[in-house]
């Protein structure tokens, strides 16, 4: 007879009896602390339904104020994993239908591909295979970001066909969910959560609004910039609201674990309260798509969480990252135990594996996998995976060099200047399999990754997969005029704001390779590689024109390269 996970993860929980060694752990965690230059972090272990948290460093660097067990952190990309238990309890009585169109709930949802506009559902959503281009604009901060967001995408292209591959979205897809909850609920979606799922958990710490979370007990965060350097204030305290569903809840490490231990326990709450039914969380567990990258996260995608294979057992996982804090979770059914860390700088994988493998020793449970090595014996025709690859805001740059595989990632300028990196990065691509590769990094603030270059067309890859993000193979032949904008500013926050988002939701195949002003800022002049001026101007119009006025000149790209020293 076959038992799920879910079954296994019931009956083999309980023979365990090897305890945590909480003294010895935070031992050890102080110490990484150091090692990584992150100020604090904050772990909580259920195991058989019982709670250990503890925490080490500092929340605030400027008052030196300890991190405790309730202090707050932001946990980023695991909100969705709380936005999906939440829309799950809508598909439980039976409100929604994870295989019917969002038509059906939202009549008038649109993008740029009718059939994606009439097929699209819940569950492409859910497991982030819709393929719909993050391109909402900006929605403002108010209480119908959400409606905003979804009406905005009305023009909204398709990174890949509907259904094709598995590609994240940071915000979109499920922003898209939360407007289905509040139109089926009647009311905001920060409303529904604290009803529908924190009141219910019994949590008093978490919410889904930066300004909701107490701020005598939340984390402050850090960027880390070097080593030597160390932490510094992060000049971004939260992201927006649009992030909300797939970004902002605030939690503390125990009411993470207090989500956690739904999954491990038919849907039940720790007060006893049925969140969902056990159908549900089988639906949400079993119900998966392929990952083209299986290494770095897991090979497959459940609804709002990661199904990852740890030496051939099933764990659940979902990791967060709000800019500068970030959140592991982490639950194992066929040992009954669920893992969650929050920290006020990072990510950092080496980190998170080397705490996690640590305390999943001590309870005798499996560990995480390594990375694979290359294989230094795999010959490839390396002009299959050469090409660009780019999504809105990304571009990677793929060639073959002296018979090696290079990956060039080109940053978006904040960013570089932010962290205080090169705007070009460049890393070699060492083969694993045909589509694998592994991306070893020189920077002792990097850790290595996995790469998926797949989906082979007339001899060449056609996606490029990457820290769960798909970008596809781009055909640049349109893509070869050189725009110059000039520009006289009327409003300089509002310019520069602007094109901080434009920069996000470049058309397929422009490059955006000059943006400068004059000292006094009344000046700027951009220059778009796109294929017409009038593509360039509509674009640019779009973002900015309520700022400045602008002119558009065709430049010589030709006269603009080479030029001799003075």
């Amino acid at each position: 007879m076959q038992r799920s996970l879910f079954s296994l993860g019931k009956e083999r929980g309980t023979p365990m009896t090897r305890a945590l060694d909480v003294a010895r752990m935070r031992a050890r965690v102080s110490e990484l602390l150091a090692e990584y230059r992150i100020p604090s972090a904050v772990i909580g272990v259920l195991r058989d339904g019982e709670i250990t948290d503890f925490a080490v460093g500092v929340k605030n660097i400027s008052t030196r104020e300890p991190a405790r067990t309730d202090t707050i952190y932001q946990c980023g990309s695991v909100s969705k994993t709380w936005t999906a238990l939440a829309f799950m309890r809508l598909v439980d009585e039976g409100k929604v239908a994870l295989d019917e169109p969002v038509r059906t709930y939202l009549p008038d949802f649109r993008v740029a591909d009718p059939d994606v506009s009439a097929k699209v559902t819940s569950r492409h959503l859910l497991n982030h295979t819709n393929g719909i281009e993050e391109s909402f604009g900006d929605p403002g901060e108010g209480d119908d970001v959400y409606e905003r967001m979804v009406a905005n995408i009305a023009g909204a292209s398709q990174v890949h066909p509907l259904g094709r591959t598995h590609g994240y979205s940071a915000a979109l897809g499920y922003a898209i969910l939360a407007r289905i909850m509040e139109v089926i609920d009647g009311k905001g979606w920060d409303d529904i959560m604290k009803d529908r799922l924190f009141d219910p958990l019994g949590l008093t710490s978490t919410t889904s609004r930066h300004e909701h979370a107490d701020q005598n007990r939340a984390a402050t965060g850090y960027l880390i910039r070097s080593l030597e350097e160390g932490p510094i204030l992060s000049p971004l305290d939260h992201l927006p609201r649009s992030f909300g569903p797939g970004g902002n809840v605030n939690t503390t490490a125990r009411e993470l674990l207090t989500m956690a231990y739904v999954f491990l326990n038919e849907g039940k709450a720790p007060n006893g309260t049925r969140i969902v039914s056990p159908g549900i969380i089988r639906e949400m567990m079993e119900s998966r798509v392929p990952v083209p990258d299986p290494y770095m996260f897991g090979p497959e995608w459940a609804l709002g969480l990661i199904a990852c294979d740890w030496h051939g057992q099933t764990v659940y996982a979902h990791d967060g990252s709000a800019v500068s804090q970030s959140a592991r979770l982490r639950i194992l059914p066929e040992s009954n135990i669920a893992i969650s860390m929050l920290a006020n700088a990072g990510p950092r994988d080496s980190f998170y594996r080397k705490v996690f493998n640590e305390i999943l020793a001590d309870l005798g449970a499996v560990t995480i996998p390594d990375l694979p090595e290359p294989d230094p014996t795999l010959a490839l025709d390396l002009s299959r995976y050469e090409g660009s690859y780019e999504r809105p805001g990304t571009r990677y740059d793929v060639a073959a060099e002296h018979g090696k595989l290079h990956l060039r990632f080109t940053l978006n300028p904040m960013e570089a200047q932010l962290l205080n990196r090169p705007q070009q990065l460049d890393y070699e691509l060492l083969p694993i399999s045909e589509t694998h590769f592994l991306m070893p990094s020189d920077d002792p603030l990097e850790d290595p990754q996995t790469v998926a270059i797949y989906d082979f067309k007339n001899g060449a890859a056609q996606y490029l997969h990457i820290n769960c993000r798909v970008s596809p193979r781009v055909n640049e032949e349109d893509a070869t005029m050189h725009v110059m904008a000039v520009s006289t500013i009327s409003d300089i926050d509002g310019f520069w704001d602007s094109l901080k988002v434009a920069y996000g939701q470049l058309p397929k195949g422009a490059k955006w390779t000059l943006a400068v002003s004059s000292t006094d800022g009344t000046k700027a002049v951009n220059v778009i590689v796109h294929d017409s001026i009038d593509g360039v101007r509509s674009f640019f119009e779009d973002q900015a024109g309520a700022f400045a006025t602008t002119e558009y000149f065709e430049a010589d790209a030709a006269n603009a390269v080479g030029l001799p020293a003075t």
